[in-house]
């Protein structure tokens, strides 16, 4: 054996491959593979794949177009979470600043948990639907 598979990014399925790439670049401060940024102005964008990297052009998430998504229920158990996406910040200050900019971005609040003394955290539905959360590590 050589080696293991190594994991090369996460794919998100969404309705809006722009608009959902938009939300954790900005989210997240990452920037697009070569070839993936937005078209020029006037321009349509057709796309039903883009990438996002990190400031090295490692790959950390994909995002590929589906016809139709149903969204997660949870915490009810109709439509599972099936994964989701864990961030971590350094400290409750950090968590404060980073739950006002999800929210601003279009994450929509599911739970939060920051009343827990040793793992505060919040729970969202990304504009697609997607689970993730950020928490204290």
């Amino acid at each position: 054996m050589t080696g293991y598979p190594q994991l090369l990014h996460t794919v998100l399925d969404t309705t809006d491959v722009r608009g959902l790439a938009e939300f954790y670049r900005r989210l997240l401060g990452l920037g697009y593979r070569p070839g993936d940024e937005p078209p020029a102005e006037g321009q349509a964008d057709d796309a039903d794949w883009l990438v996002l990297t990190d400031a090295d052009g490692k790959r950390k998430l994909a995002f590929q177009h589906v016809d139709h998504l149903k969204r997660t229920t949870w915490p009810a158990p109709d439509v599972p979470m099936q994964m989701h996406l864990d961030l971590t910040v350094s400290d409750r200050e950090t968590l404060a600043v980073h739950h006002s900019r999800a929210l601003i971005l279009g994450a929509e609040l599911l739970f939060d948990h920051t009343d827990d003394p040793d793992e505060p955290l919040y729970v969202y539905a990304d504009p697609a639907g997607h689970p993730f959360c950020i928490f204290v590590a």
